[in-house]
């Protein structure tokens, strides 16, 4: 198993994969340890979770630079992942106890209420785009609840992987409850039917998906699956167009156009339309593509050359039946698997910019002559992640967010992002589940009803 910079292509460094016992020994040490954790405090546990978000605070540079060799994070971005993982630390360690404190509810009983207790080792399968940050924010919940958390990290950030790790450990949290493993495809559908894992969450395609979610349903395990997006960014004919153009540009090239949640289609109101992609024309162009350990870098090779060939064969494919590139569209005569930002109008269904994921810095403009048609377009795909809406009218704005765009996460006059006070998560083909927030911690426990006559 070999990490290679994206950048430069040079192998990093090699792994090998951890033979059957291995990991069989590893999962059965949580389920001991986990038996010790459920019975401590939280305000024991927290105290170490707070350890773990003083590290990646104290050490964010150092992480940043291992986020930046291993799948060409631009380090500013990569700093600010390291904070938000602190950040999501300290929130639940501040506000587990709260969250799954008993609930009297009153019933025929003389004392009815329900608990929540641990599930015990989680199975955590991690993609490569946000290494710590898609870790951080399902293992703070599930540690601070009790659980064990077992890491199947994507191959090419393994270096991320042992380094969460090392945080964890150093940080005073047992040894045997959290553990990155090394395995294979094969070897992570053998872990999700071991009887020493009781949950899997899964971040990554829908393919992955899939496939997770009918091995655990053999088996009748919980799952929580956080898939892909097609995020719609909703232009309205009174938008700010300034604003709304610098916002739906910083979306959607977010982490090198890597995320599930950025925008990946704007769809703008006739009347706005040319203003609209002459304005995101003039602020893509602007943005630097190169090194991601210069500062001055705004957007980094992507985490794959295979991941850059399928989404150029994307806007190949496109194009061909018809779609125009004003801007970028090919592959750089360089080392590295860099792809520029990319800019594809006159979109039509049949295309793979309008039905598929484009996961990379490529922007598609569809143009619909009213809101009526702007809603249906949005609405029309498979996934259901993040949407956004922009228009003067904050307040008609807010009613299309919350009634009539079929996303977990809606936001107006923003892009969209995570945060650890707001559930977050997708319908469709983008998953099901939340994590975050109260809602996230309870995906985990189990919410036992009790009843004393």
């Amino acid at each position: 198993m070999k990490s290679i910079n994206p950048a430069t292509d040079e192998t990093i460094k090699e792994y090998e994969i951890m033979d059957d016992d291995t990991i069989d020994k590893i999962i059965r040490n949580a389920a001991e340890a986990q038996e010790k954790w459920r019975k401590k405090t939280f305000d024991e546990r927290a105290e170490l979770l707070r350890n773990v978000a003083n590290d990646l605070k104290v050490n964010k540079k150092e992480y940043a630079e291992l986020m930046a060799r291993e799948m060409g994070k631009p380090l500013p971005q990569g700093e600010s992942e390291s904070e938000k993982c602190a950040w999501v630390c300290n929130y639940y360690a501040d506000n587990a106890e709260g969250f799954l404190s008993d609930q009297t509810i009153e019933s025929d009983a003389d004392l009815s209420y329900v608990t929540f207790n641990p599930l015990g080792t989680v199975l955590a399968i991690m993609p490569w785009n946000f290494p710590f940050w898609q870790l951080y924010r399902f293992g703070a919940p599930a540690l601070m609840a009790g659980n064990a958390v077992i890491l199947k990290h994507a191959p090419n950030v393994t270096g991320c992987a042992l380094a969460i790790e090392k945080i964890m450990h150093d940080a005073g949290i047992p040894e045997d409850l959290f553990r990155t493993v090394i395995a294979d495809v094969d070897q992570t559908q053998e872990m999700i039917t071991h009887d020493g894992i009781q949950a899997v969450t899964l971040t990554g395609s829908t393919r992955a998906g899939r496939a997770v979610a009918s091995k655990a349903g053999s088996v009748l395990k919980k799952t929580v699956l956080e898939l892909g997006g097609s995020d719609p960014y909703v232009v309205l004919a009174d938008a700010d167009l300034e604003k709304t153009a610098e916002t739906c540009v910083t979306s959607r090239l977010v982490n090198s156009g890597q995320s599930c949640i950025a925008a990946k289609r704007y769809i703008v109101v006739e009347d706005l339309y040319d203003d609209f992609v002459e304005l995101v024309k003039e602020k893509m162009k602007s943005k630097r593509v190169g090194d991601p350990f210069d500062s001055e870098t705004d957007i980094g090779p992507m985490a794959r050359e295979d991941l850059r060939d399928k989404l150029h064969d994307q806007v190949q494919g496109s194009i061909e039946k018809g779609a125009k590139c004003i801007i970028g569209g090919e592959i750089p005569d360089s080392d590295g698997a860099f792809y520029p930002p990319t800019i594809l109008t006159n979109i039509s269904e049949d295309m793979p910019a309008y039905k598929e994921e484009l996961f990379g810095p490529v922007a598609t403009v569809i143009k619909v002559k009213d809101e009526k048609e702007a809603i249906e377009v949005a609405n029309d795909t498979s996934f259901g992640l993040g949407a956004a809406v922009f228009s003067g009218d904050v307040d008609h704005a807010e009613k299309i967010a919350a009634n009539e765009l079929e996303a977990g996460c809606c936001f107006v006059n923003e892009f969209v992002k995570s945060d650890p006070r707001l559930p977050f998560g997708g319908i469709k083909n983008s998953g099901y589940g939340r994590e975050l927030s109260h809602f996230g911690i309870k995906e985990f426990v189990n919410i036992k009803t009790v009843y004393r006559a």
